[in-house]
């Protein structure tokens, strides 16, 4: 019964080469390939009993060794031969069935006068099972270069498919495990900070404290409610408007927040908590070290415009009042920016972050491609 033209075939790779219709339609052309070389022989004048067992010789030989050659490789293959080994079982094949069907033929000729094959004109044996063993040895090769070379071509074809397959389903699941091994360290990096600034309350103000912590239960619900690496800016911008509340709360007088963004940017997706260590580092070292006080964080994001969707960058700006970033190298143990950097590279093709720094301030800009997020119905966080 014949298959479904929409099923797909599970037959081993060999089967589809070497099935019935390909080994006829192989072995008609190799046979009609040898018999074009035979004719110029008509032409010469040679008796005609000479060419007609030429052909004969040609109609028995061919199918037999491409027979022969086919069913020996179906075996190798199935018994998962070396290549080394696979080789060698065609040329013993070849030469031992190249060898006994030329002997064979040659024995019924003589059977039957009527084929013109004369005695005295006989060669020895000896040198009929040579030219029998030469024979199959070169139609091994003509059946290797009409059967195995387009099998091997096909399956060296499909090994790279699945190789580069491979590759890629490796560097996805790197890049995956990379960008939660980064975010297992943003999140308590971020929880130890939080709960520090709040222990500092806990005496001073108990009232101040005990709101702060609810702030912070809500951060935790937020930054565990949606396992989705992505969200929108939107979503981001209210979860850093609570962890601000903390900050200035804790650096009342002397740290202050402002907010300018976009309504175009609000629906337009990046990777969770991308932005919170820039925050992070817009406080500790630029805003608190504004001396005489009077530190702020300007939080700033835009969509530039572009001819077409798909070329639109996200632009996100953290800005501080603070001294400057003075000309060291990072210190030993320094996370946020590193973390930012490589989250932009494994997440996106041509995202920057850049860092823009003089005695008035420091300016965090991190650009990325413009994707907007797809309207879902239900509730969304909204900034408060």
């Amino acid at each position: 019964m014949r298959e479904p033209d929409n099923v797909v075939s599970t037959s081993p790779l060999y089967t589809q080469f070497f099935g019935w219709r390909r080994w006829a339609v192989g072995t008609a052309v190799v046979f009609g390939v040898m018999v074009l070389q035979i004719l110029p022989s008509a032409v010469s004048r040679q008796p005609a009993s000479d060419i007609a067992l030429r052909i004969t010789f040609l109609l028995v030989t061919v199918p037999l060794l491409m027979f022969a050659l086919s069913a020996s490789f179906h075996w190798a293959t199935r018994r998962r031969l070396a290549s080394g080994r696979t080789l060698l079982v065609s040329l013993l094949v070849a030469a031992v069935v190249g060898a006994t069907s030329t002997l064979a033929i040659v024995c019924v000729a003589l059977s039957f006068p009527s084929l013109g094959m004369q005695p005295e004109r006989r060669a020895p044996y000896s040198i009929l099972a040579a030219f029998g063993v030469i024979y199959g040895l070169i139609m091994c090769a003509v059946w290797a270069l009409a059967f195995v070379y387009p099998f091997a071509a096909e399956d060296a074809r499909l090994r790279a498919l699945e190789t580069e397959k491979l590759k890629l389903e490796a560097e996805q699941l790197r890049a995956a495990a990379e960008l939660a091994h980064l975010r297992a360290q943003l999140e308590p990096h971020f929880l130890l900070n939080t709960l520090n600034a709040i222990a500092g309350l806990v005496t001073q103000d108990p009232r101040e404290a005990r709101r702060l912590l609810a702030c912070l239960g809500d951060l935790l619900r937020d930054a565990l409610h949606d396992v989705d690496e992505m969200q929108t800016l939107d979503e981001e911008i209210a979860w850093l408007r609570r962890y601000a509340d903390i900050l200035e709360s804790r650096h009342a007088g002397s740290l202050r927040f402002q907010w300018n963004i976009e309504s175009p940017a609000e629906d337009v997706l990046l990777p969770r908590l991308l932005l919170q260590p820039l925050v992070e580092n817009a406080v500790k070292h630029g805003a608190l070290r504004r001396r005489g006080g009077g530190g702020t964080v300007l939080v700033r994001a835009s969509v530039t415009p572009a001819e077409n969707q798909a070329a639109a960058r996200l632009v996100c700006t953290i800005e501080d009042n603070g001294p400057g970033v003075p000309e060291a190298p990072p210190r030993s143990g320094a996370f946020g920016l590193h973390a930012v950097r490589r989250r932009l590279a494994l997440k996106y093709e041509g995202a920057a972050l850049r860092l823009e720094s003089s005695p008035d301030g420091t300016r965090s800009i991190v650009e990325l491609p413009c994707i907007p997020a797809e309207k879902q119905p239900g509730p969304r966080p909204t900034s408060r």
